[in-house]
C-alpha cells in the first residue's frame, strides 16, 4: 500500500503547516484518505506528490484559486509541469545572478574600482524586469497567451532604449493619475475621458506588445479586475481604478 503519513507527520515533512493543509484541502487541491480506525486524514505518496507540485506553483507565484487547472494528472503530465517548473526556478536563478553582478558592479563603482556605463546599468535592470515578471506571472501568462507571446514581449522590453522605458513609465504615471482623477471625480468610463485614457494604455501597451488587438486589450483588462495582484496596483491610491479602467477598455478598445 506505500507509506501513509498523518497531518502532522507531512507538515513536518514538508515545512506546511498543518493549517496549510487543511486549507489545501478546503480549495479542493489535496484530497487525503481517512484513517478507518479513527477518521484522521491519512495522506499517500501520490498526495506528497501532488503536495509538492502545489508548493511549486506557489513558489512561482501562482495564486492558490488559479492552481487546480494547471495540477498535474498523469506521469507525462506531471514530468512537463516539473520541466516548466524548472525553468522557472533556472530564470529566477538567473535573476539573482544578474542583480548579484549589478551590485557588485556598482559596488565596484562606489569604491572608485571601475566605471559602469548607463548602458550596463539599464541592462541589468531590464533584464531584472523581465525575470521578475516571468516569476511572477510567467506560469499563468504562459498557460494563457502561449510561450511564442510572451518571449516576443520580453524580447520588446529587453530592446528597449533608456528613452523608450522612460516614455514607458511617463504613460503608466498618466494613467495612473488620470485614473485616480476619474473616479474621485465620478467620471463615466463609456466617455470622452474614458477614450482618452484607453488611449493612453494602447500607447503603454505598445512598448511591450509584438501587436495589438482590440480583444486582446479587452482580455488584459479583464484580469485588472479578476486577478488582486492586479487590483491592488491600480487601486493603490483610490478603490474603483481597476474596474474603472477595465470598463473604459470594453467600452473603446478596437
Amino acid at each position: 500500500m506505500g507509506e501513509r503519513y498523518k497531518i502532522g507527520e507531512l507538515a513536518e515533512l514538508s515545512g506546511v503547516s498543518a493549517r496549510a493543509l487543511r486549507f489545501y484541502e478546503e480549495a479542493g487541491l489535496l484530497a487525503p484518505g481517512r484513517d478507518p480506525a479513527n477518521g484522521y486524514r491519512s495522506y499517500a505518496a501520490e498526495d506528497v506528490d501532488r503536495l509538492q507540485e502545489i508548493l511549486l506553483l506557489r513558489h512561482l507565484g501562482v495564486a492558490v484559486r488559479d492552481i487546480a487547472p494547471l495540477l498535474s494528472t498523469t506521469p507525462n503530465e506531471r514530468a512537463a509541469a516539473l520541466a516548466r517548473h524548472l525553468d522557472g526556478l533556472m530564470a529566477e536563478r538567473d535573476q539573482l545572478d544578474t542583480l548579484i553582478t549589478t551590485v557588485e558592479r556598482t559596488l565596484a563603482e562606489l569604491r572608485g574600482e571601475l566605471d559602469m556605463t548607463g548602458s550596463e546599468k539599464f541592462e541589468g535592470f531590464k533584464r531584472g524586469l523581465v525575470e521578475d515578471n516571468e516569476h511572477r506571472h510567467g506560469m499563468e501568462a504562459r498557460g494563457r497567451h502561449g510561450d511564442e507571446a510572451i518571449d516576443a514581449t520580453n524580447r520588446k522590453v529587453l530592446g528597449m532604449s533608456e528613452r523608450d522605458y522612460a516614455t514607458w513609465q511617463e504613460l503608466d504615471a498618466k494613467i495612473l493619475d488620470a485614473l485616480t482623477s476619474a473616479v474621485r471625480a465620478n467620471v463615466a468610463p463609456t466617455g470622452p475621458e474614458g477614450a482618452r485614457v484607453c488611449e493612453l494604455h494602447r500607447q503603454w501597451l505598445s512598448y511591450t506588445w509584438p501587436s495589438y488587438s482590440g480583444e486582446a486589450h479587452r482580455g488584459l483588462a479583464e484580469s485588472y479586475v479578476a486577478d488582486g495582484r492586479f487590483t491592488a496596483y491600480y487601486d493603490r491610491d483610490v478603490p474603483g481604478c481597476a474596474a474603472w479602467l477595465r470598463d473604459a477598455i470594453a467600452a473603446h478598445a478596437r
